[in-house]
């Protein structure tokens, strides 16, 4: 997935999406500003989104519907979001990727069926999506044993992507939930 860059960090008791803002189409960039991660669910899920913008809006129109269906169980609306994904012929051509998280579940969702969980360890967890998703992933894993809180994880990672990769920028968005 080209055009942003998404991180999940989960340490201390807190856990944290943040996402550049940076729209690119081809070589050009048309917004610097866009906001890419939201809060889902009256606020008790947090979600950001790597691909294409309006596929990201569908996947979270659903995402919300399985959480109306699914009340507190985020791992379950995302198996059932997933599952339609998959199967439906329209969803199936939805070119995104999303992290979610609630106070308990931090969650990959792609198109080819994945709804992983990250590794966890002693000191946190985290995850990342997008053309930066790779460098703020090296990023955090670095810093997850540090004295950083969540928070500031994200954003040091986040800016190390964008110093490297040319689909990210330094205009971040974060949210954050408290375990």
């Amino acid at each position: 997935m080209h055009a942003t860059t998404i991180v999940m960090v989960r340490k201390g008791g807190r856990v944290v999406i943040g996402g550049d803002g940076q729209v690119s189409l081809g070589q050009t960039i048309v917004k610097g500003n866009a906001r890419k991660v939201r809060r889902l669910a009256k606020g008790a899920v947090i979600g950001g989104f790597a691909g294409a913008t309006a596929d990201a809006f569908t996947l979270f129109e659903r995402l919300e519907g399985k959480l109306e269906q699914y009340p507190g169980q985020l791992t379950r609306a995302c198996v059932e979001l997933t599952k339609d994904w998959r199967t439906d012929r329209y969803l199936r051509r939805l070119e995104a990727m999303m992290l979610v998280a609630d106070s308990e579940v931090s969650l990959l969702l792609s198109g080819a069926g994945d709804v992983l969980e990250p590794e966890s360890t002693p000191d946190g967890a985290v995850m990342a999506i997008g053309s930066g998703g790779n460098y703020a992933l090296a990023a955090a894993r670095a810093l997850i044993d540090t004295g950083m809180d969540a928070e500031a994880i994200a954003r040091r990672s986040l800016a190390i992507a964008a110093e490297i990769c040319v689909y990210t920028n330094g205009n971040v968005v974060i949210e954050s939930l408290e375990g």
